[in-house]
């Protein structure tokens, strides 16, 4: 009944007093989101002149030399300061041995000599490290009768990061998930004078069907099997913990955990426990189903985004490596 209602009667504890106006909203918001946070990834192509767009990631495609260079510069134009790159080998450059992965013509080193000749110390440039797009089975490391080795997967892998540091990476980021492959990339760096290029490691990176888009735009999906003897499992935390620590002791300037919405626990207890600076992967498919839902009519891509990249950050992330970067800064939806 109404005569049972407690009406209060005081002002004293009123919290939408601060929710009043925008100017208000924004001199107490706790979280903040700005260009300096965000890292574009791009698709690199061998070619000099090639744009082909993604078909599951509207708004990204595969760029060639050139036009990566434009876009770039565009993209610093909004205060993008870092890329991610993922490269496509030559022709026929698939093999057993992933030897391609670390060819100093390869895509992201060519990519990444441009880059840093264009550019220099005004943007950071991260190389990914993996040999899944360059194996003509599909997988992360080497593999033996089916099985996917751990320690001879580390001496390609420390090569490959060896040839981007030598074309100008300012930061690798192993995304393998074999184990001792922070070590092997420091120690390789380290050996020819490459002290301060940084190691971003994904520390922790799910076995998960949010890259489904990525794959098809790496052309890195497995020929046979699955990643889940050596990505994790999506039931665990403690072990997530235990990655990011070891990778610390190893040498790891930067941890990342991947993919980032469901794993905003995660990005939160690994930010509890660790002090080094932390980056979160918002990753192809969480991109490709809110554009999917935005182009149906189904959701406001612009608060969609922002929500999203916000949650991220709330949880704990430095850094948050996302293709909605350009679209964000663009519209102004930040």
């Amino acid at each position: 009944m109404v005569s049972n209602l407690i009406i209060p009667t005081s002002g004293r504890l009123r919290p939408r007093r601060l929710r009043r106006t925008a100017a208000l909203r924004d001199l107490v918001a706790e979280t903040d989101l700005s260009a300096r946070r965000l890292i574009m990834p791009h698709f690199v192509s061998l070619a000099e002149q090639v744009t082909k767009p993604i078909a599951s990631m509207p708004g990204i495609s595969l760029l060639g030399r050139d036009n990566l260079v434009r876009q770039v510069e565009e993209d610093l134009e909004l205060g993008i300061r870092a890329v991610l790159l993922f490269g496509h080998p030559r022709g026929g450059g698939k093999s057993p041995d992933a030897a391609s992965a670390f060819d100093p013509e390869g895509a992201v080193q060519q990519a990444t000599r441009r880059l840093k000749a264009a550019y220099g110390e005004d943007l950071v440039v991260m190389t990914d490290v993996c040999l899944c797009a360059y194996t003509d089975h599909g997988h992360c490391g080497l593999v033996e009768r089916g099985r996917i080795l751990n320690d001879p997967s580390l001496k390609p892998l420390a090569l490959t990061a060896l040839s981007h540091a030598e074309a100008g990476a300012d930061v690798v980021a192993p995304s393998d998930m074999m184990d001792g492959r922070v070590a092997a990339i420091r120690d390789a760096l380290d050996k020819e004078d490459f002290e301060d290029v940084a190691v971003l490691s994904y520390a922790v990176k799910y076995a998960s069907a949010y890259y489904g888009p990525f794959r098809d735009a790496a052309e890195s999906a497995p020929a046979h099997g699955d990643r889940q003897s050596h990505q994790m499992d999506c039931r665990n935390v403690r072990e997530a913990l235990k990655e990011a620590a070891l990778d610390e002791s190893e040498g790891a300037d930067i941890l990342m955990v991947k993919p980032a919405l469901p794993c905003l626990d995660v990005i939160a207890a690994i930010r509890g426990a660790s002090a080094l600076p932390l980056a979160a992967y918002n990753v192809s498919g969480e991109y490709a189903a809110v554009k999917a839902a935005a182009a149906s009519g189904w959701m406001d891509e612009p608060r969609a985004v922002r929500e999203n990249l916000i949650a991220i950050r709330r949880a704990g992330a430095d850094m948050i490596i996302t293709y909605h970067a350009r679209d964000a800064l663009r519209g102004g939806w930040l």
